[in-house]
């Protein structure tokens, strides 16, 4: 099945270890984004750069051709494709290169490579999956989330489209202008990703129009002020506890063993890894026995406990042991995932 279809796998090979090889058809691809694809207003020295990398993506281009382009924030564009070109060609693989940008002092590749990566590793690694839920939780490691409670539930919903129906009511251009009048829109019509929408989504998979249901426990009050807790069999909290577990598998071919948990009581805990910056922040306060505010607190979606299925791949201090992660919501209610902390967090052996 060829889900998301528009990040290029389709156009990569596999080495012998299963990692991707970038190669000209792959590259082909960025000279039809909006950063590099021609306009009317294209200058001549534009076209000349951008027919010869379409017929040739891998040849080599020198700074006098960018230099040439009339528009400096085209020949930004070049600058940067040739040299995320470039970089991902000499690592030798998409794979190696995702984790040589974590040695360097700083990302230099824009937001939207990085994801890419991201989302082309994750493509590799479920590569034959048919699970809906599962697959949609991998989005939540390179698409930015918006995250909701109704009724009870906790919601997450794809944030570029609905900062996009907010501007444009899903009609695009036209919906803009509409907007820019004041004329109402229809609202976005999003789907709750169950059994009954799943083969929806396997059809559509790029449409960004489902929401994944994050609720791990639900409560319901009983006769005498009993109160029932019920672990969700279907939450997504759990398929997201799975991708992260192949995504792991896949860089250090590691078997691991992920569980949402609604709280931590482990007086031996000894190590814990934040899915994303303010999770950090939190899991290290509470390891440190602050006291957290409680606003704060209703920003944590989850925790998770994390154990090794070999141990002889962990650190002597860590034998046995568990690590905790911890997800939180933003301020404002988004949700980015860091999946790199996955990688460069784990309390491995320096030969894993």
């Amino acid at each position: 099945m060829n889900f998301w279809p528009s990040c290029g796998f389709q156009n990569l090979q596999r080495d012998g270890q299963g990692c991707l090889l970038p190669g000209a058809e792959f590259f082909q691809l960025f000279l039809q984004r909006p950063e590099l694809a021609l306009v009317a207003e294209s200058c001549p020295a534009e076209k000349r750069l951008h027919q010869r990398l379409s017929a040739a993506p891998l040849c080599a281009i020198v700074e006098s051709d960018i230099l040439k382009i009339r528009d400096p924030d085209v020949q930004f564009n070049y600058t940067v494709f040739l040299k995320f070109r470039d970089a991902l060609l000499n690592s030798g693989s998409v794979e190696a290169y995702y984790q040589s940008l974590f040695v360097q002092d700083a990302i230099t590749i824009p937001p939207d490579f990085l994801d890419l990566l991201v989302q082309l590793i994750l493509r590799n690694a479920l590569d034959g999956c048919e699970d809906a839920q599962l697959l949609r939780a991998a989005e939540l490691l390179f698409r930015p989330q918006q995250v909701t409670l109704e009724d009870g539930q906790v919601l997450c919903a794809d944030l570029s489209f609905i900062d996009s129906h907010q501007e444009t009511g899903g009609l695009g251009e036209l919906g803009r202008l509409l907007v820019q009048n004041k004329t109402p829109l229809r609202t976005a019509q999003l789907r709750v990703l169950n059994d009954a929408t799943a083969g929806a989504y396997l059809e559509h998979s790029e449409r960004h129009d489902f929401l994944l249901d994050l609720t791990h426990e639900v409560s319901n009050e009983l006769p005498h002020g009993l109160v029932l807790h019920m672990t969700r069999a279907r939450s997504g909290l759990k398929s997201l506890a799975r991708v992260m577990e192949l995504w792991i598998a896949h860089f250090f071919k590691l078997t691991v063993s992920i569980k949402p948990e609604s709280r931590i009581d482990d007086p031996a805990w000894r190590w814990h890894i934040g899915l994303d910056p303010d999770s950090s922040g939190l899991l290290n306060d509470l390891y440190e026995g602050q006291t957290i505010e409680p606003t704060r607190m209703q920003g944590l979606i989850s925790l998770f406990r994390l154990e090794f299925a070999d141990r002889a791949l962990v650190q002597d201090d860590m034998q046995g042991k568990p690590v905790y992660l911890g997800l939180c919501l933003r301020s404002d209610g988004s949700l980015k995932l860091k999946p790199q902390n996955l990688l460069l967090n784990l309390p491995l052996r320096h030969s894993a």
